[in-house]
């Protein structure tokens, strides 16, 4: 696949199934990640890999963050059956990815800077997933910013959790996306 097709071509996929990228694969995509755009070359990012009874210990880890934050926020408690769909969640992928952005003091490249190049490596990680014919999708949400979920984890003060790539072989066709038009997007700027 050349390079432009690989670029227009990339998309989400939801389910996904085995197999997951194999080490040297999953290497190839993390080698690809370190192409992100970054300044003063702080290598402002980390990852984490995700894979077999892992995911069981992720969804455990989801579960008891949902539990937590329901409690320090002084609200319902979740229901035995939100808490099993939180545990079942990393069990949609066999492989998951947890992108950490690692936000360093810097004269010269503010945080902003280095939260987007954690992005960039994300992105570098999919392109390079569907480019070794897998698929993926890039996953947020609540337990992206928990507290619970980032100290699970392992997260320093000073990170943040970027997403989480889901990543695996499609089990089912692309969803088709419309082109987009790009003079919606980008016009001439003429001073």
């Amino acid at each position: 696949m050349d390079a432009m097709s690989l670029l227009h071509s990339r998309n989400s996929v939801a389910i996904l199934s085995e197999p997951a990228p194999n080490e040297s694969q999953l290497a190839d995509m993390l080698k690809a990640a370190a192409r992100a755009p970054d300044h003063a070359w702080l290598r402002p990012w980390r990852f984490l890999s995700i894979q077999g009874d892992s995911r069981h210990s992720l969804g455990s880890v989801f579960a008891n963050a949902a539990t937590k934050r329901a409690t320090q926020q002084q609200l319902t408690a979740p229901t035995t059956s939100q808490l099993e769909k939180l545990a079942q969640k990393p069990l949609r992928a066999p492989l998951i990815i947890t992108v950490i952005a690692q936000i360093q003091q810097h004269p010269k490249v503010p945080a902003v800077e280095q939260l987007i190049s954690a992005g960039c490596a994300a992105q570098g990680i999919l392109l390079a997933a569907h480019a070794l014919g897998f698929a993926g999708i890039w996953r947020t949400g609540s337990n992206s910013y928990c507290p619970h979920v980032k100290a699970a984890l392992g997260l320093a003060e000073h990170e943040e959790i970027v997403g989480f790539l889901y990543i695996g072989t499609a089990s089912s066709g692309y969803k088709g996306i419309p082109e987009l038009p790009m003079h919606d997007y980008c016009r001439p700027w003429t001073g």
